[in-house]
């Protein structure tokens, strides 16, 4: 993952800034981690929309152009993910490996359900405090 980060680095133009996020993984080597693995594969093929946990590479000139991180309680990542915009986001080759633990816990499709709920609520303009309680 290094010389990849380091060569998005390299490659990236002071004129025309890009961030880049980590493939999603997890620390769990079930079957139901690999198929959450790829679902998540697909919506950031689709849509650009990487989470947190997937780790961002962004040049500070862009954070800055941004506005950074909101002060949120819940959702900063996709506010600024959804910031950036997908034309500006990459994805990258290597993994970022993230805890399994809640999907463990709660059950892959329950945890899964919730997580795509708030964000459905979020889209919907629910305060994030509502979706705080709700994501636990």
């Amino acid at each position: 993952w290094e010389r990849e980060a380091e060569h998005f680095i390299a490659h990236s133009t002071y004129e025309k800034p890009r961030a880049a996020a980590f493939r999603f993984a997890l620390d769990d080597f079930g079957m139901q981690a690999r198929l959450l693995e790829k679902m998540v594969a697909l919506r950031c093929a689709m849509f650009r929309l990487a989470y947190g946990d997937q780790g961002l590479l962004i040049p500070r000139r862009l954070y800055d152009q941004l506005g950074g991180y909101q002060r949120m309680a819940l959702m900063e990542d996709v506010d600024l993910v959804r910031k950036i915009g997908w034309r500006r986001l990459s994805m990258m080759r290597a993994r970022a490996v993230t805890s399994a633990e809640r999907f463990k816990d709660e059950g892959y499709l329950r945890r899964s359900v919730r997580n795509l709920s708030i964000l459905f609520l979020y889209a919907l303009r629910v305060p994030v405090a509502t979706l705080a309680r709700l994501y636990g």
